[in-house]
């Protein structure tokens, strides 16, 4: 078979960050070109990696002007795969966040009434709870390494720690990884380490493999207690992600617990849980602020209730449509004793019933942004207020601007969640117009 022939290496001047995360040039020709690794007002050379008729992609590999922003990324390896924005400094960061949300709502004419704030408490590495290895075999040396996979492509990337991930978490892949080579385990064997951490620092793990028969005795055997918070979990090997087709440990994982703003919550290893804990209770203690007391709330999109079951007040209902997680709102309503909160199995859009003008309205959907029928049962009902945190500002802006009709925004503010990437949380405070 005939190999495809590699695309060029172009060189261009760098304009804008776009939302993507990459920088934007115009190549000669009026070809756009998104590129990673380049920063506005720098030239580069370009290793394209996708060329269409009217957009090219790529990867900037020498940069002949740089930017006064460029700093060098604190992991060489695996920035590009993991935290493409560690080659900016941080106040850059902060700033292109900021002007990236202006520029999602400028798109769409709507003018923030304040100037746009990116709340971050400061702290650049170490704060994700979770993280999810993959494996990289080495034919000659017959081991195994810890790996990422390289951006935009299924190639792969050696590491051995990633500088985002709480410590804990990269001391127990290091623990696990030395017992798969002691095995003299194949990586054809292996698909993922998934790895979680609450803040005191308790560790759960899943180590998902793709044979039944794995030798789960012999991992216990070299691992002992370690195993006490890990599972071993066959997994599909038809489907590229890692979901449990069968678990192959005896024993099962209790779950985690953390408490946000005072309040206890369990979750599950592979659940959904905030990735930044400290930022994400800064958002909650700004959105309490606009939750009149006396009103029942509906939290939209709400996970395993972390929003409603702390800022939600008595009388709250809950709708989400990942079971996993209501059963583990179920569990956290319980135990809390929370009589009038009601947890609800659903897509958001097949529970409209729920959405009353009397209710005061909490949504924290998908990148996607809200369905068109929650977007025209919210204009129908008329809620008094819709506080809106979203993970996507262009969805987001989009969605603001269809309730424009009705709503104006009374208040706003970002969130860095997620320092060294793009992602940002973005939160909108809608009242009725009068």
């Amino acid at each position: 078979m005939p190999q495809k022939k590699p695309l060029p290496v172009v060189t261009a001047t760098f304009e804008k960050i776009i939302g993507g995360g990459q920088a934007l040039a115009t190549l000669p020709t009026g070809q756009k070109m998104f590129a990673w690794n380049a920063l506005p007002g720098e030239t580069a050379d370009v290793q394209l990696t996708k060329k269409k008729s009217s957009y090219a992609e790529g990867v900037a590999t020498t940069i002949h002007e740089k930017s006064p922003a460029r700093i060098a990324p604190q992991d060489p390896d695996s920035y590009l795969s993991t935290s493409p924005w560690q080659i900016m400094d941080f106040e850059s960061e902060q700033h292109y966040k900021a002007a990236l949300v202006e520029e999602a709502f400028e798109m769409h004419d709507i003018v923030l009434p304040n100037t746009i704030e990116m709340y971050s408490d400061g702290r650049q590495f170490e704060y994700r709870n979770k993280i999810e290895y993959s494996f990289w075999f080495d034919a000659e040396t017959e081991k195994v390494s810890l790996a990422f996979f390289r951006r935009g492509s299924h190639g792969k990337i050696i590491v051995k720690e990633t500088s985002l991930a709480m410590p804990v978490i990269n001391e127990v892949a290091h623990e696990v990884l030395d017992a798969l080579n002691q095995m003299n385990t194949l990586g054809r064997h292996l698909k993922t380490l998934m790895i979680r951490a609450n803040t005191a620092g308790e560790v759960s793990w899943q180590l998902y493999v793709k044979e039944e028969d794995f030798n789960v005795e012999r991992l216990a055997q070299i691992l002992g207690s370690k195993l006490e918070r890990g599972e071993v979990i066959y997994s599909n090997p038809k489907s590229p992600a890692s979901v449990i087709t069968k678990v192959l440990t005896e024993d099962s994982v209790p779950p985690l617990t953390d408490t946000i703003l005072g309040v206890p919550f369990r979750y599950a290893t592979e659940g959904f849980f905030q990735i930044n804990l400290p930022v994400y209770e800064q958002a909650l203690r700004d959105m309490k602020e606009f939750i009149p007391a006396g009103k029942p709330v509906v939290d939209l999109y709400s996970g395993v209730g972390t929003i409603g079951l702390t800022i939600g007040g008595d009388d709250v209902t809950l709708v989400e449509i990942n079971e996993s997680a209501v059963r583990e709102m179920k569990r956290n309503i319980d135990e809390l004793g929370r009589k009038n909160a009601r947890a609800v199995l659903a897509a958001s859009e097949n529970a409209l019933e729920y959405i009353s003008s009397d209710a005061t309205i909490i949504i924290d959907p998908p990148r996607a942004g809200l369905h068109d029928a929650v977007v025209e049962k919210l204009l129908e009902a008329a809620p008094e207020r819709i506080v809106y945190l979203s993970c996507n500002p262009v969805t987001q802006a989009r969605d603001v601007a269809k309730l424009a009709e009705k709503y104006g925004v009374l208040h706003h503010r970002g969130y860095n969640f997620f320092p060294r990437t793009p992602h940002i949380e973005h939160l909108v405070v809608l009242d009725l117009k009068k």
